[in-house]
């Protein structure tokens, strides 16, 4: 398994992430449970953005002097690359996590938190994907035309969804879940459990967790064999997946009270994995160099954001949950059609 990720560079990942997490997790706990702003999810999402920058500079240098200047700018390039098309796909997850919200009536006040343990699980998770997925590909290079099929298919599936309302009802994990955990009538504040008369009793905050966690692991599913058709270098491809990943919980807020300007966004984001997935299955025939691939994404994406802007949805069209369930609903509220005597 061929990387270039010495114990150096994994050494400076590794406490550049945990350092993020912390002031991400400090700078929550310091202004407490509160509703997330606009511009503050603009300044954390400008952030985020800013770090993942600035590493993409540093490793382009660091490589170009210790491999040599082409080397570091094909790198560089490649990382800017996977970052670009896991940020795009992290839109996707957005989109559910906003109908999973707004399906449990998740209080604002809340969200946060839900979402920062939520990361915390898909980095875990994701790393544990990555790393097995870069052994198999180094064993078995065949891989490669499964996960190409893999992302061809689902890219076409999302074509012919897009547009089209998730049914949460008829999830069934959803409805296991419901069936045969016990849950409390409402939410408890921040608590995921209660005690009451000596059973233990799940708020609708802990189910709504669960479900982000195992939505992130389905959307990773998609999204980490995109991402070796750029490179598979596992440290070029976690470093680039992790970035685009700890910006998630920023980006939510700052897409929340706008997502359902971005109707388009869905087919571009099948276009996408559509043309990565035939990138792999032509591997062997035909390399796609970096630069066209990364002109694909950024044009793919940045045209269906600019005809969703400028064709807008109609009235009655399928749009997101509102973003807004209200502060006061925090100890109220409960899921839709969940309630338990």
């Amino acid at each position: 398994m061929e990387t270039i990720g010495t114990p150096l560079l994994w050494g400076i990942f590794a406490v550049l992430v945990v350092l993020a997490l912390l002031v991400d997790l400090v700078w929550m706990r310091h202004g407490g449970p509160h509703r997330v702003s606009f511009r503050e999810a603009v300044g954390w999402s400008l952030a985020w953005v800013a770090l993942a920058l600035v590493f993409n500079l540093w490793l382009w240098w660091y490589t170009g002097q210790q491999l040599g200047p082409e080397a570091g700018g094909r790198i560089g390039m490649e990382f800017l690359t996977g970052y670009l098309v896991e940020k795009s796909l992290a839109i996707d997850n957005i989109f559910v996590f906003l109908m999973i919200f707004g399906y449990f009536a998740v209080p604002e006040v809340q969200r946060q938190r839900v979402l920062v343990i939520g990361i915390i699980i898909a980095v875990v998770l994701r790393a544990i994907l990555i790393l097995a997925g870069a052994m198999l590909l180094a064993r078995f290079h065949w891989i490669l035309y499964l996960f190409g099929a893999f992302l061809l298919l689902t890219g076409i599936k999302m074509l012919l969804a897009a547009g089209k309302e998730p049914d949460l009802e008829t999830n069934p994990l959803l409805r296991w879940i419901t069936r045969h955990v016990p849950m409390t009538r409402g939410y408890e504040g921040s608590a995921l459990s209660v005690l009451r008369e000596g059973r233990r009793l799940y708020t609708p905050l802990f189910i709504v967790i669960v479900m982000i966690g195992i939505t992130d692991v389905i959307f990773a599913v998609d999204s980490i064999p995109a991402i070796f058709a750029i490179t598979s270098d596992p440290f070029i491809v976690l470093t680039s997946n992790v970035f685009a990943v700890l910006g998630l919980r920023a980006m939510f807020f700052l897409l929340q009270g706008m997502a359902d300007r971005f109707h388009l966004l869905p087919y571009g984001l099948a276009l996408v994995l559509m043309f990565i997935g035939g990138k792999m299955l032509l591997v062997d025939v035909y390399k796609v160099p970096i630069t066209v691939s990364l002109g694909v994404v950024v044009a793919t994406i940045g045209a269906t954001i600019a005809l969703s802007l400028l064709r807008p949805a109609k009235q009655g069209a399928h749009a997101l949950p509102p973003a807004d369930t209200g502060d006061a609903r925090q100890d109220a509220e409960q899921p839709r059609g969940r309630e338990r005597p």
